[in-house]
């Protein structure tokens, strides 16, 4: 099927939802979709997101596209919501997405030419910055404006990511292993004290920089966290199940002999890499 052959399938594909949205709101639609409002909606925005990203990570075609689904529906529930409300309409967002994309990428409809992502990351900030003194907006921040509701260690990374743009970084990642026990120090001088403000900001401190080396190692902290995450809850329950296997009870079980099941786990899991 050409390119062109499918692209005019999208549009009646695309009308199609945005006509069962307004079913579902008529007088006579559902309970539920009739009661929800941009703030409830929030939520569930955010539920998709996570769902589309472990959809991602299981690689699972079919699971990824059903959840790309329920999110494209959701947003598209959540304009319609505002264009009821005379607020704006389904057609502004498309409109201002696509010329905001276009304006953005010079390199691809212009007749501007880059060669590197980086390049293309500079030209960005440097339009979005241009973008805000046209709407009589004052300099924005280089930091930009990165979501509150964003994971807060995904935002020390992010934050971080932005500040070495212009130069306000380690020079190398082993620089950070200094900073790392310099950090350690401080909450353990906290803990001597015993100073519960004090502690947490040692540990955000701690988190802070843990972020921005795994920033400097190109990891992503969070993708990281949440595989150790996986995996000591694979763990957990595979030791669980060989202690209730024989038996045995977690409450009832010495610290030793939870240690003893686990390591032999860890070296099996190794040893079939």
């Amino acid at each position: 099927m050409s390119k062109n052959k499918q692209l005019e399938e999208l549009g009646p594909l695309f009308v199609k939802l945005v006509e069962i949205v307004a079913r579902l709101r008529a007088p006579d639609g559902c309970p539920w979709d009739r009661k929800q409002t941009p703030q409830t909606l929030k939520k569930y925005v955010l539920e998709e997101a996570y769902e589309v990203v472990e959809a991602i990570e299981k690689d699972e075609p079919l699971e990824i596209c059903e959840e790309i689904g329920d999110a494209l529906f959701l947003l598209i529930f959540l304009a319609y919501l505002y264009e009821e409300a005379g607020r704006f309409r389904i057609k502004d967002v498309l409109t201002l997405c696509a010329e905001k994309m276009i304006r953005r990428h010079p390199h691809v409809f212009g007749e501007q030419t880059l060669s590197s992502a980086e390049e293309v990351v500079a030209q960005w900030q440097k339009i979005k910055e241009e973008e805000a003194k046209k709407k009589g907006l004052s300099r924005s921040s280089v930091l930009g404006n990165l979501p509150r509701t964003l994971p807060a260690l995904q935002r020390a990374f992010r934050v971080g990511e932005r500040a070495s743009r212009v130069g306000f970084d380690w020079e190398k990642a082993e620089d950070l292993f200094d900073k790392l026990a310099e950090e350690t120090s401080e909450l353990k001088e906290a803990l001597k004290k015993g100073e519960p403000h004090k502690i947490e900001e040692e540990i955000g401190d701690l988190l802070f920089t843990v972020a921005n080396l795994s920033r400097k190692l190109s990891v992503n902290p969070e993708e990281a966290l949440g595989k150790t995450v996986e995996k000591f809850i694979r763990r957990f329950t595979e030791m669980e199940r060989r202690i209730q296997e024989k038996g045995g009870d977690l409450r009832e079980t010495s610290l030793e002999e939870m240690d003893a099941v686990w390591e032999e786990i860890k070296r099996e899991e190794e040893a079939s890499k």
